[in-house]
């Protein structure tokens, strides 16, 4: 259990990948998909963050001396509004954002925050690169620099995964449920786990949907259901270990 996960698991991630080392399967317990789906297969997930330097200036009596980095960083937000590509799974997004700190001052300062999505290492790069030509040299005016960190690597469906997966929905047919397997763009700490080579199948938890938005919602029957599933999983589990 860790409480950093939306964020990116940046303090706990070694934690993870350490215990991963050691156990043969792995289990996280992430919301259902909307249809009650298990998710088989994730995309990776990385941050970045754009920074524009300008020149402060009164914005009545020297507006032209000013060299204003909010409109720097505005420039480089709509550039970065044409780079996604969803239908390739390639996905940026920009939120939050500050800049200035009057109305009548040029401001000098200006950052903006945000989360790409990736399928592959390949498109991580992609992503990366096309971040990076919207820098500028050190000593430009106005100045601009991104820093990027892909911490979360995609997780694709491997046999093993697979065959994990395959246990869990005959665990949740024999209790009378279904379990449809299914593709997402989220992420969460079972990216990290099977990165560091442990099997593992996530959304275990419960049936709902409206995630990040004031409507998320869970489907109350789910919590005792979800509850069935992962105990009869993990006795199975452990009685196949013990074969």
């Amino acid at each position: 259990m860790n409480s950093d996960e939306e964020t990116g698991s940046f303090h706990s991630a070694q934690a993870i990948r350490d215990e991963s080392a050691k156990h043969d399967l792995g289990l996280a317990l992430e919301p259902a998909l909307a249809g009650g789906e298990l998710a088989v297969e994730r995309v990776g997930s990385g941050q970045f963050m754009i920074e524009c330097r300008g020149r402060a200036a009164h914005v009545g009596r020297s507006f032209t001396e000013g060299v204003s980095a909010v409109t720097a960083l505005a420039e480089r937000i709509v550039a970065v509004s044409a780079m996604p590509e969803p239908e390739r799974g390639r996905i940026l997004s920009i939120g939050p954002i500050e800049g200035g700190v009057a109305t009548n001052a040029v401001p000098d300062r200006a950052r903006a925050w945000g989360n790409a999505r990736f399928p592959t290492p390949e498109a991580a790069d992609e992503i990366g690169a096309m971040l990076t030509q919207l820098q500028t040299p050190p000593d430009a005016m106005p100045r601009a620099t991104v820093r990027t960190i892909f911490n979360r690597p995609a997780k694709p469906l491997t046999p093993e995964t697979e065959r994990l997966a395959l246990c869990a929905r005959a665990a949740a047919e024999d209790l009378g449920q279904s379990l449809p397997f299914a593709s997402t763009g989220g992420v969460c700490d079972g990216n990290i786990m099977q990165a560091a080579g442990l099997p593992t199948i996530d959304t275990l938890g419960v049936r709902g949907g409206g995630l990040h938005t004031p409507d998320e919602w869970i489907e109350l029957p789910s919590l005792v259901q979800r509850c069935q599933l992962l105990a009869l999983l993990i006795a199975r589990l452990c009685e196949r270990g013990s074969d």
